[in-house]
């Protein structure tokens, strides 16, 4: 079955890809233009991407989970963080060559610099994406309004809230966030509420309803902000 996706403006240089529950991003500079992940059920990200720019086209991937590399085959290589490594090439048994990109790092797509800033906690090698000159947070998974996955090993609720904490140290450097699920685009204010969500969490205040996620038991507390899908206490692991 054909992937149904939608392109939807942000400005001139700036699209989100619309799929089933998740979207990706292109961005466009002077010089060279970079999509932001590369789908879930999507397979020609880079064609899509192609029919609307005619700078080179490289791809930069938030995470490695399932929904965000959808297309990566169809590059050479991609910018991820090599934290991710073992999610990208044993959970998900996908191949390809990182190019390295760390905390810090800025890709210069031609006068639209783009700061990488690490946010592990939802996995490992999570990263958030800042357009410096646009004041626009690409925050891949870790900060949504909608539900978000922090069950399983490679999960850690301690490490998510330091890098909400790190995050908030950014707050005067965009005026809006760019998730790849729930509503787009979400406010800044968002961050401290997840935050507080999480410390409740952590402490025992949160306690949420048994739920299942693709077959896995899973605890859903839905913090008003978002909803976490969490650990089940009894079941050996640590959220």
């Amino acid at each position: 079955m054909e992937a149904i996706y939608e392109i939807v403006p942000i400005n001139e240089d700036t699209y989100r890809i619309e799929e089933a529950g998740v979207r990706f991003f292109l961005l466009e500079g002077k010089k060279e233009a970079l999509l932001i992940d590369s789908g879930m059920m999507v397979r020609n990200a880079k064609e899509i991407a192609e029919g609307i720019t005619k700078l080179p086209l490289k791809l930069l991937n938030t995470h490695g989970d399932i929904d965000h590399i959808g297309s990566n085959r169809e590059f050479p290589s991609f910018y991820m963080n090599p934290a991710e490594a073992s999610n990208y090439y044993k959970t998900q048994g996908r191949s390809g060559k990182i190019d390295p990109v760390w905390d810090g790092d800025v890709i210069d797509l031609g006068d639209r610099p783009l700061k990488i800033i690490a946010i592990p906690g939802h996995t490992p090698g999570s990263i958030a994406v800042l357009d410096i000159k646009n004041r626009m947070l690409f925050s891949g998974d870790p900060v949504q309004d909608g539900n978000i996955y922090m069950f399983g090993v490679q999960r850690e609720f301690h490490a998510y809230l330091l890098s909400l904490k790190k995050l908030e140290g950014y707050r005067s450097q965009f005026d809006e966030i760019y998730p790849s699920h729930g509503s787009c685009p979400i406010s800044p204010d968002l961050i401290p509420a997840l935050y507080e969500a999480g410390e409740k969490i952590l402490n025992g205040e949160l306690k949420g309803e048994r739920a299942e996620v693709h077959g896995c038991p899973v605890i859903l507390a839905d913090a008003g902000a978002a909803g976490f899908f969490c650990d089940i206490p009894d079941s050996g692991r640590t959220s």
